[in-house]
């Protein structure tokens, strides 16, 4: 899993409420088990026309926001069903950190999974990234996970909460699969010694 230590670059306004994981990445886009090519189908409905050519009042069509890696977003962010697809195509499609007052569970959880920064602000926190974010290509936010803070472009700072252990997950871009590794040598003692107790196992 890729790190996520400093992040600078374009924050998308996305001002929805309730913006659930079948919105993030519709079912048509679930047949693949693949973490890759997501990208293109992340927000689909919005982003599409229904003959498939681009809505262009849609905020990551718009020329200044197409390389965005941040989202800003409205308050219980990837609620309703729990599909890892939701974090694969927003990371697929560029987007390393989302920034809410609020996160459903699940997805909050497979966002750190896959290298993914959910960021939970006050509302108040909200309004004004909100307002850093609709500048177009103005819109560069700092995201410093080792300081917990987020610079806007005027200079200005917010700090804000993560579990201590889900930090040093992502500072050292280790998934669950990392963490079993780092712990390879002894699980490799152990079964040494196991061998040698039940030889016929």
């Amino acid at each position: 899993m890729q790190k996520f230590t400093t992040l600078t670059g374009i924050a998308a306004p996305l001002p929805i409420v309730n913006v659930d994981t079948d919105m993030i990445i519709p079912k048509d886009y679930l047949k693949t088990i693949k973490r890759t090519g997501l990208g293109t189908g992340l927000f689909a409905e919005l982003r599409y026309n229904e003959d498939g050519s681009e809505n262009t009042d849609f905020v990551l069509n718009k020329p200044a926001y197409r390389q965005a890696e941040i989202l800003v977003a409205g308050d219980n962010f990837g609620c309703g069903s729990s599909r890892e697809h939701a974090p694969w195509a927003l990371l697929d499609f560029g987007i390393r950190c989302v920034i809410s007052t609020s996160f459903a569970d699940i997805f909050y959880n497979n966002c750190f999974k896959n290298g993914i920064l959910p960021i939970r602000v006050t509302p108040e926190q909200l309004a004004l990234l909100m307002d850093d974010a609709e500048r177009g290509a103005n819109a560069r936010l700092t995201v410093d996970l080792e300081n917990q803070t987020i610079s806007g472009p005027d200079g200005g700072e917010i700090s804000f909460e993560i579990d201590p252990f889900r930090k040093h997950c992502l500072l050292n871009g280790l998934d669950e699969i990392g963490l079993t590794l780092e712990r390879a040598d002894v699980i490799s003692s152990y079964e040494d010694k196991l061998a040698e107790r039940r030889p016929w196992a």
